[in-house]
């Protein structure tokens, strides 16, 4: 199976469509399975970072019987320094998203730790690229 979303950038209005979808999607294909709790997790702080960093994103999902595997590309001013932004707590937030109630700098330690696989590159001034792969066994 294959679905596309696009994510609007500064919309947090429409935050967590997709993992809201995919949630919903997950359940009806393996009822109540644990995994679905991480996937979803990882997938709407994906959703919250081009929210709040990007100019735009999309999100691609594929599931297949062993895995689902999520790919989230952004537009945007991109990573300077990856190793940097995987820390704990390191945030690059506007005031604006702070005060919203994110940009605790958790984003992508917490993806990496629902992800059984994680992958990020990312080109200044580009933009950024994850890919999320979670076993289904």
């Amino acid at each position: 199976m294959h679905f596309e979303f696009e994510i609007e950038a500064g919309d947090f209005s429409k935050l967590g469509f997709a993992s809201s979808q995919l949630k919903t999607i997950l359940k009806q294909l393996l009822g109540d399975h644990k995994v679905i709790r991480r996937v979803v997790v990882a997938l709407y702080e994906s959703e919250v970072n081009v929210v709040a960093h990007a100019y735009s994103g999309k999100v691609i999902i594929d599931i297949n019987t062993e895995k689902i595997e999520i790919e989230i590309d952004d537009k945007g001013p991109g990573i300077e320094d990856i190793q940097l932004a995987m820390e704990e707590g390191y945030s690059t937030a506007s005031e604006k998203v702070r005060e919203m109630g994110f940009g605790a700098g958790m984003g992508l330690a917490n993806i990496k730790n629902n992800s059984d696989e994680f992958y990020i590159s990312s080109e200044v001034g580009v933009g950024t690229n994850l890919k999320i792969i979670a076993y289904l066994k």
